[in-house]
C-alpha cells in the first residue's frame, strides 16, 4: 500500500503546481535584470545611429538584430547587412580559417553602434528560411564585446540553431 501511494504521488508531482520564490534565480522576463537593463535602454541618449548586437548562427547569412536608441530589444529588427551599398561587416573573415585564428562570427554578441540605413529591401535566407530587412551600414564603433542577454536571461545560445524567437517566423511558400 505505501509503496502504491509513493509511486502515485512520484506520478502526480509533476503536475503539482509550483510554489517558489525567485530567489535561486531570475525567472520571469520582467525581473529586476531585465527592468533594469530596460531602464538602461530607455536613458540611451539618442542620435542617428542604429544599436545593434551581433548574432551569429552558423550557415546562415543574417548579422544580427538592430534597434534605435531608447528602443528596447524586443522591438529590434533581425538583418542581413549589404555589403555592396555599405561597408564590410567587422567580422568579415574565412568561416574556417587556417592557422586557428579567428573566424566568421567571432564577434558573437558584441553590441555595436552603426550608421547606416535600410536599403528598403528584403533578402531571403534559405537557411534560415526567413526574408529579412538590408542594412547598409557606414560606420560600425563596438560599445561592448560583453553586453550580457540580448531578449532574456532564460535565453541559451546555440551557434547551430536560429533564435528561439525567429523559429516562428516562415517565409510564405513560393511557386
Amino acid at each position: 500500500m505505501t509503496r502504491r501511494l509513493l509511486l502515485l504521488l512520484l506520478a502526480f508531482l509533476p503536475l503539482l503546481p509550483s510554489c517558489s520564490t525567485s530567489g535561486g534565480g531570475e525567472i520571469a522576463d520582467n525581473g529586476p535584470s531585465v527592468q533594469a537593463r530596460n531602464a538602461a535602454i530607455l536613458a540611451e541618449p539618442r542620435g542617428d545611429w542604429y544599436i545593434g548586437r551581433r548574432y551569429f548562427t552558423n550557415k546562415v547569412r543574417y548579422w544580427g538584430y538592430l534597434r534605435k536608441p531608447g528602443q528596447l530589444w524586443d522591438n529590434a529588427k533581425l538583418v542581413v547587412m549589404d555589403e555592396v551599398r555599405g561597408i564590410r561587416q567587422p567580422d568579415r573573415l574565412h568561416e574556417s580559417p587556417a592557422g586557428g585564428g579567428q573566424a566568421h562570427g567571432y564577434d558573437h554578441n558584441t553590441e555595436y553602434r552603426i550608421w547606416g540605413s535600410f536599403t528598403g529591401m528584403l533578402v531571403y535566407d534559405p537557411n534560415s528560411d526567413r526574408e529579412l530587412p538590408c542594412f547598409a551600414a557606414t560606420r560600425f564603433e563596438p560599445v561592448s564585446r560583453t553586453p550580457g542577454f540580448l531578449f532574456s536571461p532564460r535565453d541559451r545560445y546555440n551557434p547551430n540553431y536560429i533564435p528561439a524567437r525567429e523559429a516562428k517566423y516562415q517565409t510564405p511558400a513560393r511557386m
